[in-house]
């Protein structure tokens, strides 16, 4: 059952934007993991700049880098 969550600066994605990213993550998942699409879930959250290191870098990034499998260069 995974679950992909996307946390980002506010960006005006269309729809179909949307969809295609999701749509490639959850091909990549597929591939990686052997599940069927109906078991993935993605959701996507807009998180303003001046919260970033509040709700996404110190709780996410910070303290649970044993976890991330790509690590960010800022």
């Amino acid at each position: 059952m995974p679950h992909v969550s996307i946390k980002h600066f506010p960006a005006e994605l269309t729809q179909e934007q949307k969809q295609g990213l999701s749509d490639a993550i959850t091909t990549a998942i597929q591939n990686a993991l052997q599940c069927d699409e109906k078991v993935i879930s993605i959701a996507m959250e807009s998180i303003p700049p001046q919260d970033w290191s509040a709700a996404v870098y110190q709780p996410e990034i910070e303290s649970k880098h044993q976890h991330l499998i790509k690590q960010p260069d800022y």
